[in-house]
């Protein structure tokens, strides 16, 4: 009874010694890399898996999520011969735990050594100006260098981003003198565009009030005429009919004594008053006629108060 109570607790020991080896539990997106006799076996999947203790083993342990890697800020040389610091991060993901196991020593130190080098390779290809322009060329050239070479490690390169380029502190001052320089110009030329705008506004307000003007004089001009000639109009429809109406009263009994009396009237005050004027007084050449005038004229008037 003894013997079998030690073998049952012997058993017990063991099962619990042996069971974590049996036993293995992957967490999810997580790949572990099981190696039989120092073979490569099989590639456990998340969840509960079995493996035969003393035998397999757990030789490499890869996260299958996206892994942010800081690269090393480096100096490069552009184009124009200036050194450039450059620093960024690169995103990549495993995709094939067997390749990334045995296909690199150091996957990660491979992929951060080769976006180093690629990157010095496309920044000594551009010129200074043009490596602050073409960020987003530079991080595909990079990330596309770099997921063709790191295929064979099982590793696929997501993105490659820049954080930060850093010219010399000359470079610098040179950079922010131009930009200083640029402003001020673009200054200047807006002001030279408001002023000439300012020109052009005033030349046309006063063409536009020069046209409005001459229009409006034109058109006071034309009602003006307009109305010297009704008036003309006017003037003369009066003086015709005031004709009319004098022709209509010779034409009448008694009309032309009417008018005799009218030239006699007249022929007295107009040598009535040229006798006022000054000291000379004046006297007709032939004074029987005036004489026979008067006569008649008083002929006509009393005539006219008989026929009343």
């Amino acid at each position: 009874m003894e013997l079998k109570l030690l073998f049952f607790v012997l058993f017990l020991v063991a099962v619990v010694i042996l069971l974590p080896r049996y036993l293995r539990v992957v967490p999810q997106q997580r790949a572990f890399v099981v190696e039989r006799l120092g073979k490569f076996h099989a590639v456990l999947q998340p969840g509960l898996n079995f493996v035969v203790p003393f035998i397999d083993t757990v030789r490499y342990k890869h996260d299958l999520r996206e892994i942010p890697l800081d690269v090393p800020s480096q100096i490069c040389i552009t184009k124009d011969n200036t050194q450039l610091q450059v620093d960024g991060i690169l995103y990549f993901q495993v995709t094939d735990p067997k390749l990334a196991s045995y296909g690199s020593s150091n996957f990660e130190l491979a992929i951060t050594q080769l976006a180093q080098t690629t990157l010095r390779s496309v920044i000594g290809r551009m010129e200074l100006d043009k490596t602050f322009e073409e960020r987003d060329h530079i991080n595909a050239t990079v990330v596309a260098a770099l997921d063709e070479a790191a295929r064979s490690w099982g590793v696929k390169v997501l993105r490659y981003e820049i954080k930060d380029l850093t010219p010399p502190k000359e470079i610098l001052h040179a950079m922010q003198a131009q930009i200083t320089a640029e402003r001020e110009k673009r200054a200047v030329i807006a002001a030279s565009e408001g002023r000439r705008q300012e020109q052009i506004n005033i030349a046309t307000g006063q063409r536009e009030a020069s046209i409005a003007r001459s229009e409006g004089e034109k058109q006071a001009e034309i009602n003006k005429a307009q109305g010297e000639a009704a008036a003309i109009l006017a003037k003369a429809a009066a003086n015709a009919t005031a004709i009319r109406q004098i022709a209509d009263a010779i034409s009448a009994p008694g009309g032309m004594n009417a008018v005799n009396l009218k030239i006699a009237e007249q022929y007295v005050a107009a040598f009535a008053g040229l006798a006022k004027e000054g000291n000379t007084l004046i006297v007709p050449s032939n004074m029987s006629d005036l004489a026979s005038l008067v006569t008649s004229a008083t002929t006509v008037f009393n005539a006219g108060k008989k026929e009343a």
